[in-house]
């Protein structure tokens, strides 16, 4: 037999059938894609085969040994005997001896389901003549995963699992004969190892050695729904195992952004849609409880608020806000939507203030996130999305992440980028922090906090100054590089390693290697974003891409990185005051025609107010009532007295949400909404994918649909809706996004995941964009020049340190959920501080001594964290904590341009506080 040059397989004979191997396949994978079956259990699809089981054992003719399926390649002619009783044997006898080990000598009692029980019931292995083993003791260290060594079988899928999948590096496979093992860092206990409790190795357990905690496994679910995370902009799917309409436990799903990889979040983070606390019944606040500047705690509720009908909830809410219409006009309303929320909620929901309220300060936490960098990619290249998928580092050879922590806030994305490293690829982190992902670096630039601007004009210095610009990209698809290079000129690496800590000859070598590579790809997160500064940061960043050529193609590109698992979608379907679905300007006349056509109504022709803005025009009598849904500006917002005194003065608030959160207690009306896992509809990643998000359980009580609380609240306002669901709202958004017109609810719930553009039924979608030019009016990008500005406020001598706010690896934002989520908060229970040892020294406070930090705005009181990461003279802590509210001492100043606060840069001084201030 010849082999076909066309198709370049290879025929070969496998149990008397003839048949054809793809190139690279193994025996193993070829049978299992033609339905026969091998048994294996170190195998696993994705995992690089380590044949060290040997249940896989096939005969191929003319060989003297069985050779394992998994890890053996056919090649041409080759006669392959899986299920002779040659191989048949050696498969049972493996079997019998794993099955040896096993406690009680028999099935798993760890996973009833688990693949040793079923290829050992499969083959009809029922008895063990061997001897077991002494049985180690469990390990329950880890709040997530129990580790029952008397169930491995030293497979090492899990140890390939966690190096080389999730490339975090803990799981080990130690010393030797009987005493071998597997470990977790020297030998620790799970939960004092260095694990990050993604589950990965949970999920690639074959026995039950490494199982979710509770022994959730041993109950067999009555149904399995596929979906997609709640949490980060990565968008991985997932399946929700359901009993009882309670979520037993989640699985990766082989989504295009995760193939079947989760994180802490994704994976254990579920059981907050369970927690007691949450809101099951309409509340109205009572008569004669007035509302000030102070939180309410959850235990307080019942004294501040009474219950009530959904029919008296829903007439109080609309009519308060209507009373205020009516009496103040439209400009006194304002809406806050949410990135946590479904397309079409956050579609409604703009609608609603548009048409409901009438004019457009509607806004989200895309404002506090991403604002900055949507504001200079609009300007500069004519489109707010990312240019290129994370999967195409895959294609690039350099990646370049800067301002952002991706293992801790898009964890499985950072995978993919430290795979890709591990691999060959150049990897180039820039970030004030030393963040895990340097570990894998070729170069990490440790620059000096409010320094980005310099930093990146020193790099473009470099590539202009030796000739490394792409100069035909140049001609043909941009304007205005000579004022770009008129700025950049003023800033050569050797004046500016003087105030960014970086060496010049550091600076010049990473921007040769970004310019020269075929394909340089740039990741940015919110520390480029959250500045007063930030769109000058994107500007540059951008600026550094044109002149450059790296965008337009595959490896290429410009990609800030999502945060919100929704904030791309709320922002295409029009959640933000200036700008309609598809981010058309709300003062374009030919744009508002339109969508006055589209909704039957006149609208108003002014932009809108921002987040902060609102806040201002609430302590300014301006705005005197609002309607938030699922934001929670009680502890997102800057300087959050200042945020909290505006709540408070609110005449009339209505809050849609699923816990009594710090901003609900400042509500006169709370409607009970529902949870991701308690919804249909679709959700946007940060890839411009569109997934579709499945209802896997029922909301608990009395809580409702978002949706039809919104439809509600706009009939009581008005308005004329009837959207019999999440498909027909969908419907109506083709209509207005162009860019999303191709897509079907049909195609979406069969395919799960879609990419935009897609502006034609049966169109593939675009995951590169900008191949052939830019979407603006001149059809060219734009460099916009940037010099160097400061924070708005510096460190002097009674503020001496940064303060530096962001997220935690195990908490969401400001903790609505994961601080309900029962793992998520066993991981993480208290506020901590990352502090430098030099400063935590200076103060004579040691590791997990209350500290005291404190700004011109306020102070607040956590548990010092010992971390080298950090530079000295900066201090980063996460906003989750409501007992230790990060932003009570951050600032509301704004970027000009994109309205974000300056998350990323407040003066502060530190001190050691007495052990009970923190308690």
């Amino acid at each position: 037999m010849a082999a076909n040059p066309e198709t370049l397989t290879i025929r070969f004979t496998l149990d008397g059938r003839e048949v054809e191997a793809r190139p690279g396949e193994t025996i193993l994978q070829v049978a299992r894609r033609l339905g026969e079956e091998i048994p294996f259990l170190c195998y696993k699809e994705g995992y690089r085969p380590d044949g060290n089981c040997r249940a896989c054992m096939v005969e191929i003719e003319g060989e003297r040994a069985l050779a394992p399926s998994c890890s053996r390649q056919p090649v041409e002619g080759m006669v392959v005997h899986s299920a002779n009783e040659r191989a048949r044997h050696s498969q049972k006898m493996v079997l019998e001896l794993l099955r040896s080990d096993m406690p009680g000598q028999g099935d798993s009692p760890h996973d009833p389901d688990s693949e040793l029980d079923y290829w050992a019931r499969k083959l009809g292995v029922d008895q063990v003549r061997f001897p077991g083993r002494d049985q180690p003791a469990a390990d329950t260290s880890n709040p997530a995963i129990d580790v029952n060594l008397e169930a491995c079988i030293q497979c090492t899928r899990c140890v390939r699992a966690c190096r080389e999948v999730q490339a975090n590096d803990v799981i080990g496979y130690a010393f030797r004969g009987l005493h071998s093992k597997i470990v977790f860092d020297l030998d620790d206990p799970m939960g004092d190892s260095s694990c990050v409790t993604c589950g990965e190795c949970v999920q690639a357990c074959p026995t039950g050695a490494l199982a979710p905690k509770g022994g959730v496994l041993r109950v067999v679910p009555e149904k399995q729904v596929e979906s997609t995370c709640p949490y980060c902009g990565v968008g991985c799917l997932l399946t929700y195992n359901v009993r009882d309409n309670r979520i037993l436990h989640v699985d990766g799903r082989d989504g295009p952004s995760n193939h079947s990889r989760l994180c802490v979040k994704g994976r254990y983070g579920f059981d907050y849609v369970h927690n007691p606390e949450r809101l099951t019944r309409p509340l109205i606040r009572r008569e004669g409880v007035a509302k000030t500047p102070e939180l309410v705690p959850p235990e307080e509720f019942p004294r501040v608020f009474r219950e009530a009908s959904w029919e008296e909830a829903l007439d109080a809410a609309a009519g308060g806000l209507r009373r205020i219409l009516e009496q103040h006009g439209p400009r006194a309303l304002a809406g806050f939507g949410s990135a946590k929320g479904s397309n079409e909620e956050a579609y409604l929901f703009q609608k609603l203030v548009r048409t409901g309220f009438r004019n457009n300060n509607v806004d989200h936490c895309t404002r506090l996130c991403h604002a900055s960098s949507v504001a200079a990619l609009l300007e500069c290249i004519g489109s707010g999305a990312v240019s290129n998928q994370v999967a195409d580092v895959a294609k690039a050879e350099v990646i370049l992440i800067i301002g952002s922590r991706p293992t801790v806030n898009h964890p499985v994305a950072a995978t993919f980028m430290k795979n890709e490293a591990r691999a060959g690829k150049t990897l180039i982190v820039m970030d004030p922090y030393h963040s895990a992902i340097t570990r894998f670096a070729d170069y990490h630039l440790q620059f000096r906090p409010d320094t980005d601007v310099p930093l990146l004009n020193a790099m473009m210095y470099t590539i202009i100054e030796e000739g490394l610009t792409n100069d035909e990209f140049i001609a043909r698809h941009t304007e205005g590089f000579e004022a770009l290079k008129e700025t950049v000129m003023k800033y050569p690496p050797e004046k500016v390693e003087a105030f960014c800590g970086i060496p010049a000859g550091v600076i010049r070598e990473v921007a040769r290697i970004y310019a020269t590579s075929k394909g340089s790809m740039i990741f940015w997160g919110m520390g480029i974003s959250q500045h007063v500064h930030g769109t000058d940061n994107a500007r540059c960043l951008i600026s550094l891409a044109l002149m450059t050529g790296q965008i337009g193609r595959d490896g290429t590109g410009l990609h800030p990185l999502r945060g919100q698992n929704n904030v791309q979608g709320a922002s295409d379907v029009g959640l933000i005051p200036m700008v309609y679905p598809d981010y058309q300007p709300v003062d374009d006349p030919h744009v508002r025609e339109y969508f006055e056509e589209l909704w039957q109504t006149t609208l108003d022709p002014e932009p809108g107010l921002t987040v902060v803005e609102i806040m201002n025009a609430v302590h300014a009598g301006k705005i005197r009532g609002m309607y938030i849904m699922g934001e929670n500006p009680a502890m997102s917002d800057p300087n959050l007295n200042h945020a909290r005194a505006a709540l408070a003065e609110l005449e009339h608030l209505v809050v849609q949400d699923i816990f009594p959160t710090e901003t609900a207690g400042y509500a006169d009306v709370i409607l009970p909404a529902s949870a991701f896992p308690e919804k249909t509809g679709t959700f946007t990643n940060t890839d411009r994918r569109v997934q579709m998000g499945r209802q896997a359980i029922d909301p608990p009580g009395e809580a409702r649909q978002d949706l039809w609380i919104i439809q509600e609240m706009a009939r009581r306002l008005g308005l004329d809706w009837d959207y019999a669901g999440p498909a027909d709202v969908f419907e109506e958004i083709r209509k207005a996004t162009p860019s999303m017109a191709g897509m079907t609810w049909e195609r979406l719930d069969a395919e799960h995941s879609l990419t935009y553009p897609l502006e034609k039924e049966g169109d593939p979608g675009e995951p590169t964009i900008f191949v052939g030019g830019f979407p603006t009016h001149s059809g060219k990008g734009r460099f916009v020049p940037a010099e160097y500005t400061h924070a708005a406020e510096l460190p002097d001598e009674e503020y001496p340190l940064v303060f530096i706010t962001g997220r935690q690896l195990e908490h969401w934002h400001t903790g609505a959920m994961t601080r309900h989520a029962t793992v998520l908060d066993a991981l993480e229970p208290d506020p901590v501080v990352s502090i430098h040892p030099q400063d935590l020294e200076r103060i004579g406070a040691s590791p997990g001594d209350p500290v005291r930090i404190a700004s011109r705005r306020g102070e607040i009181t956590a548990y010092a964290r010992l971390d080298s990461g950090v530079q000295p003279g900066s201090l980063f802590m996460a906003f989750c904590y409501q007992e230790a509210a990060a932003n009570l001492l951050t600032s509301e100043e704004l970027d000009p341009y994109g309205k974000i606060p300056e998350f990323k840069f407040c003066a502060v001084r530190l001190e050691k506080a007495q052990a009970e201030a923190a308690a």
